[in-house]
């Protein structure tokens, strides 16, 4: 994803596992002030990785584009 913006996800509503539509992301955990650490996450060549910070679960799903989420609502949009 080198020369992109990488996306960042958000848990607020404390979903046990969220899908994706990229492989290297940040997890912000829930939204300000109740985020934690910006975390960079790569899946490399798996399908699925815990964040070590929230415990959230995000799994790739190739049909999904870079900003979309199932459940909806789970990226992060630090202008909002």
């Amino acid at each position: 994803m080198a020369g992109s913006a990488i996306p960042h996800f958000q848990n607020t509503n404390g979903h046990q596992a969220i899908e994706i539509g990229v492989k290297e992301f940040m997890c912000v955990g829930a939204n300000p002030p109740f985020d934690h650490p910006h975390v960079f996450i790569d899946m490399g060549d798996e399908n699925e990785r815990v964040c070590p910070y929230c415990s959230t679960l995000y799994r790739y799903n190739p049909a999904l584009k870079a900003a979309d989420t199932k459940p909806e609502g789970c990226i992060y949009d630090e202008a909002a």
